[in-house]
């Protein structure tokens, strides 16, 4: 066992790693800035809800403040790419160095097309992919027009009730034969071969015909364990410390394999178990985490960003309860549909539930709650928060409405500003 911390230090260390321990640069944001955060976090999801931004432009705000979204286009669509789509934690912009040690680890399959007809799932491949190899990038429905494909679709089905053409773009998306070269503005994959997204150092072997026997068996099982070793790595160096089941959770890799990689780098000097008061699992540290004195960070932070995605962690770390409520009825939700927790300094002091009107070009506080132990002056700094976020989001005011016990005092602080 090696060095026992408290809390706070736990704490400290997890907001240092996720790069919200510290003060908002002051400078204006640009590409590099926005690219070292990217790189420092290894992954950021991305979800289609838009009712405040969409998710991926979040993280960037809480850690940058003010910056231009169409950065993330220029990262994320011209090479060299700095970030590119891939199934991780759920669907996110990766590193396109992991996106090889990947592609041997997500099985999404139910995504795709591997409950297609056999027959028409390796007809649709090969028409596909022969369009594909000699075309710009197209979305789904673009290429269901070039090829011709028509069908009935079953509206009885679950799930998104894709076309066949779109489920066989999936099934390759998910397989890494073809990547994500953008999205339209319509928020739609434009769908390239992978060929075309990353250069050939970078990619997965699924081009490859495995060759037979033993020894290519034993090659292929080296091959994912090491894999394995460098996601968990990573996963770790972006929590700074956590447990087995923060490092697996991170790009959602299976435990099992995940506590090998575990012990791995604890024998390697990577990770050093630690003892953290109050915390029963054994827990780990990387040996490039850092204690700051203090935390001084303020952030709003998406109910997808990657300090939230595992809860118990946000639990032990935080001592803060968080569900999301979009698929609650509303008659049942507790605080409200789209709820971002506020963090200020090194504890989780309030929650509140935002909506972007833009056609009344105002951000909307549909509700706005105080944790327990929520430090003084919080509800002046949450306003001054919100404020941030209107102009980034290019909202002409912040309207409180009267839900919530903090709601009142945060009314008036936004009044104040």
């Amino acid at each position: 066992m090696g060095a026992r911390l408290s809390l706070s230090q736990a704490r400290r260390i997890a907001l240092n790693a996720q790069a919200l321990a510290g003060v908002r640069p002051t400078k204006p944001v640009n590409a590099r800035a926005v690219g070292r955060t990217f790189a420092q976090l290894q992954l950021v999801q991305i979800d289609s809800v838009n009712i405040l931004s969409r998710s991926h432009f979040l993280p960037f705000f809480s850690r940058l403040g003010d910056y231009d979204r169409t950065i993330l286009s220029t990262l994320s669509g011209s090479a060299p790419r700095k970030m590119m789509e891939y199934w991780a934690h759920e669907a996110s912009y990766i590193r396109p160095e992991h996106f090889r040690d990947l592609t041997l680890w997500q099985n999404r399959t139910w995504v795709g097309s591997s409950s297609l007809d056999p027959e028409l799932r390796d007809s649709l491949e090969g028409e596909i992919l022969a369009l594909l190899a000699h075309s710009r990038p197209l979305t789904a429905r673009e290429v269901k027009d070039r090829i011709g494909h028509q069908e009935e679709k079953n509206r009885d089905e679950w799930g998104w009730n894709w076309s066949a053409v779109k489920r066989t773009l999936e099934g390759l998306f998910e397989r890494g034969v073809v990547g994500a070269a953008s999205r339209n503005e319509q928020f739609e994959r434009r769908y390239a071969l992978v060929d075309k997204v990353l250069p050939r150092s970078l990619q997965g072997s699924c081009h490859a015909l495995p060759a037979p026997g033993p020894a290519h068996r034993a090659t292929a099982a080296q091959e994912r364990e090491l894999a394995m070793d460098r996601l968990i790595e990573a996963a770790a160096r972006a929590h700074g410390i956590g447990t087995l089941r923060c490092f697996a959770d991170y790009f959602r890799l299976p435990a099992k394999e995940a506590a090998r990689s575990v012990a791995h780098l604890v024998a390697s000097g990577t990770l050093e178990q630690v003892d953290v008061g109050g915390w029963s699992a054994p827990t780990y540290l990387h040996a490039a985490a850092k204690i700051p004195r203090r935390a001084q960070g303020r952030a709003l932070l998406s109910p997808f960003d990657s300090l939230v995605f595992e809860r118990r962690r946000l639990m032990d770390l935080f001592n803060f309860h968080y569900r999301l409520e979009i698929y609650t009825p509303a008659p049942k939700r507790k605080y409200g549909y789209y709820v971002l927790p506020f963090l200020l300094g090194e504890n989780m002091a309030a929650r509140v539930d935002l909506k972007a009107d833009r056609q009344g070009s105002r951000l909307l506080v549909r509700g706005a709650y105080a944790e327990p132990d929520a430090p003084g002056g919080a509800a002046a700094e949450l306003a001054g928060e919100l404020a941030l976020m209107a102009r980034w989001l290019g909202l002409d005011d912040v309207v409180v409405l009267p839900h919530g016990d903090l709601a009142a005092e945060l009314a008036l602080e936004s009044k104040l500003i």
